[in-house]
């Protein structure tokens, strides 16, 4: 039997993990491993400071495994503690909030547990909803959605991987649900855009008077056609496949040149 293993970075008790399960829970052995609290923005961080407490629960009739870490520490524990061997598949979300870009790659802790997940040696699947209210990011607990159109396209994915395995060269599918979804909404194969946002930084004084910051940012400009933001912004389904490799593709003797001496 094919072992499968779901893992979020919104915290165990999301609705958004509960529909990831419904999407796959007749393909295999389904294994729910993911962290106790809300753990978005923390891209691959890693627990190595400090002992990780996990303990078994049951959200919503389905036995999980919560986790005291992060999303990487999740599959960490997911595989090598509850599993004890490599997951035919990882599953990650599907998570509240789009994850778009060369930024979210970096920085979102849904497609951070899927790099690790695709490390490890699972092909792994990141999934995430565009919202209307920039709050569900961040929510705590259960929000009532309707996950029909993404629960279809992750049951699609995930037979066709489990089937087949990921093409040779892709380690990851990152897939992005517009809000206003509809059955009929057409899905579009992507490649990651530049950027979606511009940093900035916001200083505002305590009660005491002392300095402290919060980064922010707002919406980049407009994205290439044939990038995940593009399609998104356009109300399409984008699917970005991912490889761990990040060797930039360019003639080294470019660089092989820098390093002669002068």
């Amino acid at each position: 039997m094919k072992k499968i293993l779901i893992t979020n970075d919104d915290g165990v008790y999301s609705s958004g993990i509960h529909a990831a399960y419904e999407a796959i829970k007749d393909l295999g052995k389904i294994y729910v491993v993911a962290p106790a609290t809300q753990k978005s923005g923390v891209g691959r961080a890693l627990s190595i400071f400090e002992p990780i407490r996990v303990f078994k629960t049951r959200v919503n009739g389905i036995d999980a495994y919560a986790v005291g870490g992060t999303p990487t520490d999740s599959v960490i524990i997911g595989i090598y503690a509850v599993i004890q061997e490599i997951p035919d598949l990882i599953i990650s979300g599907i998570n509240f909030g789009e994850n778009l870009s060369t930024e979210a790659i970096t920085t979102s802790g849904t497609v951070g547990a899927a790099l690790e997940g695709a490390t490890q040696g699972s092909p792994s699947i990141a999934i995430s909803m565009e919202v209307e209210d920039q709050t569900e990011k961040f929510h705590l607990g259960f929000i009532k959605k309707d996950f029909a159109v993404p629960i279809k396209i992750l049951r699609q994915l995930a037979r066709k991987v489990l089937k087949q395995k990921l093409p040779d060269g892709v380690d990851i599918l990152n897939v992005n649900i517009p809000k206003g979804v509809r059955g009929d909404t057409p899905v579009k194969i992507t490649r990651l855009a530049r950027r979606v946002f511009t940093t900035s930084v916001d200083k505002r004084l305590d009660p005491r008077g002392r300095p402290y910051y919060w980064i922010d940012g707002t919406e980049f400009g407009g994205a290439e056609e044939g990038t995940d933001v593009h399609a998104l912004k356009n109300g399409f389904i984008s699917v970005t496949p991912i490889t761990l490799d990040c060797t930039a593709r360019i003639d080294l003797r470019i660089l092989n040149q820098w390093m002669e001496v002068d």
